[in-house]
């Protein structure tokens, strides 16, 4: 036997799996809010990419309650983060080419982790703007 108390087990799996619903559903909300600035309308019917994050949270089981919520809010663009997408480009081990994009609200930390993934991993980050493929892209950043 693993416990007497059944209770503690229970609540031990279920706030695992609390903990990654809601890391799913917040990484699906920052999605959200992207979508609707970068579209410019909260309104699904006319914004297609807040349709497909729409889409991708309901298989994702997120509430309709959460999803009202973060349209609202994001519509009132009452909140100071603001989300950005950024790529960056790089070669991994044996030289294989590999693109991230990455949704950010502070670009010098997320390049800083990325590069550090990069270095970790046996890669290289090529510099900003460079193309895959292109010599100046083996450069080291």
């Amino acid at each position: 036997m693993s416990g007497h108390n059944k209770w503690s087990t229970i609540k031990q799996k279920k706030g695992k799996n609390d903990a990654a619903r809601a890391k799913v559903f917040t990484k699906i909300g920052r999605e959200l809010i992207v979508a609707i600035k970068e579209g410019g309308s909260a309104d699904p019917s006319v914004n297609s990419k807040l349709k497909d994050c729409i889409a991708k949270a309901k298989a994702a089981n997120v509430p309709n309650d959460n999803i009202e919520r973060i349209i609202k809010k994001a519509a009132n663009d009452n909140d100071s983060t603001n989300y950005e997408a950024v790529t960056y480009e790089g070669y991994g081990p044996s030289g294989v080419a590999v693109i991230v994009e990455a949704l950010t609200d502070n670009r010098n930390r997320t390049a800083g982790e990325v590069r550090h993934y990069f270095d970790k991993f046996g890669g290289n980050m090529g510099t900003q703007g460079c193309e895959i493929g292109r010599a100046s892209c083996r450069e080291r950043v």
